[in-house]
């Protein structure tokens, strides 16, 4: 899948600072990274949009990854996941019902800790520019949702992942930056196939992540109740 792909693109959105992108090549070479003013959803969306248009007008030769929910929840979460037991129970009335299928898994595996999606109008601003540059990008075939934090802790005692990076435009946000960088290297091992992607069962998307789940996992968990 990723022999036709030339770049790799990893956007880590941000309202006060900015969204901060990092683009690498098929070899894993950094071409260019920089910042945009996310005061403007819209602005923000189309600019990076244009960034991805002067990389190739072939739109099946580059794959995208976004730091932020694909899609705010369209209802309360039906359903938890009891660690415990193994099982899926029904919401209690005073949990709040916040969280995708996706985010629920990277919680329950200890991945990572999520910041729940919610419903549209409760949703931060931050979220708010990611479902826009999401829209944005709806005609290309390779565009995932990525979560840094994940990536790292799958990736802590792994040496075989490796990019050449300079440091021109980390002085703004050097942790936002680095964060656009794991974003454009997950989804480089996810489309090569050395990675996965978990949830959706709810259709609320999926998270990629660098590496396979290794540990035991309930298969329950992968699979939303219907």
């Amino acid at each position: 899948m990723g022999n036709n792909i030339l770049y790799y693109v990893g956007i880590d959105v941000q309202v006060k600072r900015g969204c901060s992108f990092f683009i690498v090549d098929k070899n894993a070479g950094a071409i260019d990274s920089g910042w945009i003013d996310g005061s403007s959803h819209i602005a923000t969306a189309k600019y990076l949009y244009k960034i991805a248009q002067d990389l190739t007008v072939d739109r099946k030769e580059i794959a995208i990854g976004i730091d932020a929910p694909r899609m705010p929840l369209k209802d309360k979460r039906s359903f938890y996941w009891d660690g415990k037991k193994g099982l899926w129970r029904k919401r209690r009335k005073k949990e709040k019902g916040h969280g995708r299928h996706c985010e629920v898994i990277i919680k329950s595996l200890k991945i990572a800790n999520p910041q729940w999606t919610r419903l549209e109008y409760e949703c931060e601003d931050w979220m708010q520019c990611g479902f826009e540059i999401y829209n944005q990008f709806s005609e290309y075939r390779h565009v995932y949702e990525a979560f840094p934090s994940a990536s790292y802790n799958m990736l802590k005692e792994d040496r075989n992942v490796s990019v050449t990076i300079n440091f021109s435009n980390f002085s703004q946000g050097p942790k936002d930056m680095l964060d656009a960088c794991i974003v454009a290297m997950t989804v480089y091992e996810f489309v090569h196939g050395r990675g996965t992607e978990v949830g959706d069962g709810d259709g609320l998307g999926s998270i990629i992540l660098p590496r396979p789940l290794t540990d035991v996992i309930n298969p329950e968990l992968l699979y939303w109740p219907s």
